[in-house]
């Protein structure tokens, strides 16, 4: 009997030391950490993913690149983020450098993700690739830059979908606040009424982005590689920029729906040249002469960059038009600016950023009937509004219009907003899906912009 007891007791304290052994401590990570991939940082956004650090994920960032001046600019800004005084990061890098760094990565496979954002001729085939050996993919706009490359993308999200990962473009201006404000009033019948079908002439929905080849970033002036005013790298402005403006189109105009491209109706289309001259082709690349491959944009010794770019084109019935101007530089105490307009059956929600604003983007609403607007416009700003955004308030105008005053701490500025919508892709990579409309209304916002493009090559 003896035996049987000391036997018991041994089974028993060995089945506990099992369970402690095979228990996790409480403070061990219970899940693994995302880790990063930067492939060929040729443009400065790849930087600014990390001028923020997230919990979920490591500190190691594995960098893939050509040797060169775009790789140390990359390096050069984490490196300020690292030792910046307030919040500094705590990234540690790991390079590969070298002309396979596309098969070094795939190869090496370190992280899960892969994050690109430099020349846009060459990212939808690092995409393809990405997604072919299984990575999830974080990429700065625009995926696409031509027909071929759009074909590409399409091909992209169904290898995605085979291999269970993610293709997410980097939408940073859904985060900005005046946006995200004239998004919610336009979901309010009392305040908006409904989106207006519009016309050609007048549009519906109407986006205007201006923008500057000699900038500030992160306090330093921003030194642009050559090819950035490549049309062949770079891609027109009417495929570039006007990503954000579309997107932004379909997000405010037709929140959470999926938009098909049977829907999109391209009307019009065009673009134009900003013409630099030698010195200020120098002052923002740091060369002293054109390089070969710009010659053919060259007129009387001039860089023809065809930046700009507009188009009005029909979506789910409603006339859209979205432009964008890249002018060399801003005046004084100026910079990149905003406009738009929603156009409701009663009110119009448009955000200005001119002289009047300060040049920084103010939301106006201008009702189409004064009679009992002010107190419907006050129920709201005193409802939903403030649940989202405390201690909004509105202020009428000589005109007649409101100006809508969010409280600055939620103007965080563009560089910030890379972190927010790094947050929501990982989010999303945990969820291990988007939204239902994300994907769709992507290929449809690319094949906007691309039938713009084949619009204005007629």
């Amino acid at each position: 009997m003896k035996y049987y007891l000391t036997l018991l007791s041994a089974i028993v304290l060995f089945s506990c030391a099992e369970e402690k052994k095979n228990e996790k401590p409480e403070n061990e990570e219970m899940t693994e950490k995302v880790k990063l991939m930067t492939l060929d940082p040729g443009h400065f956004h790849a930087a600014l993913v990390h001028k923020s650090m997230y919990p979920q994920v490591d500190s190691t960032i594995y960098l893939f690149a050509p040797e060169g001046p775009e790789v140390k600019d990359f390096l050069n800004k984490i490196d300020a983020y690292n030792s910046r005084e307030e919040s500094p990061t705590d990234w540690t890098i790991e390079s590969k450098f070298g002309d396979d760094y596309l098969q070094q990565m795939i190869s090496d496979k370190p992280g899960n993700v892969m994050i690109v954002a430099g020349k846009n001729s060459k990212k939808i085939d690092y995409v393809l690739a990405a997604v072919k050996a299984g990575l999830n993919v974080y990429a700065d706009k625009p995926l696409v830059i031509n027909p071929e490359g759009f074909e590409k993308l399409k091909e992209a999200f169904e290898v995605a979908k085979q291999n269970n990962v993610l293709i997410y473009d980097i939408m940073t201006e859904r985060f900005e606040s005046t946006t995200m404000m004239q998004k919610l009033l336009s979901t309010m019948p009392d305040v908006f009424g409904e989106l207006v079908d519009g016309t050609a002439e007048e549009p519906a929905i109407s986006k205007e982005s201006i923008h500057h080849f000699f900038k500030y970033v992160s306090d330093q002036p921003l030194v642009r590689p050559a090819w950035f005013f490549d049309v062949n790298e770079e891609g027109e402005g009417i495929v570039d920029v006007t990503t954000h403006l579309v997107d932004l189109v379909q997000w405010e105009a037709f929140p959470d729906q999926v938009i098909d491209t049977t829907n999109v109706e391209m009307v019009k289309a065009h673009r134009w040249p900003t013409v630099l001259t030698p010195e200020e082709f120098q002052k923002v690349t740091g060369l002293e002469e054109f390089p070969p491959y710009l010659k053919k944009d060259l007129k009387d010794g001039k860089l023809h960059a065809y930046s700009n770019g507009e188009m009005i084109y029909k979506i789910n019935d409603k006339f859209a038009k979205v432009s964008v101007i890249w002018n060399y530089q801003a005046p004084e105490g100026t910079g990149d600016t905003h406009y738009s307009i929603m156009r409701g059956t009663k009110s119009n929600l448009i955000i200005k950023q001119g002289e009047a604003e300060g040049y920084k983007p103010i939301l106006y609403v201008e009702p189409k009937n004064a009679e009992n607007f002010e107190a419907a416009l006050n129920k709201a700003i005193n409802g939903e509004v403030k649940t989202q955004f405390a201690g909004t308030t509105t202020e009428k105008m000589d005109d007649g219009t409101y100006r809508v005053n969010i409280p600055d701490e939620f103007k965080i500025g563009h560089e910030a907003h890379f972190g927010q919508v790094t947050e929501n892709f990982l989010k999303y990579l945990e969820a291990g899906e988007l939204p239902n409309w994300e994907e769709p209304n992507m290929i449809a916002k690319y094949y906007t912009t691309i039938e713009g493009y084949k619009m204005t090559q007629e």
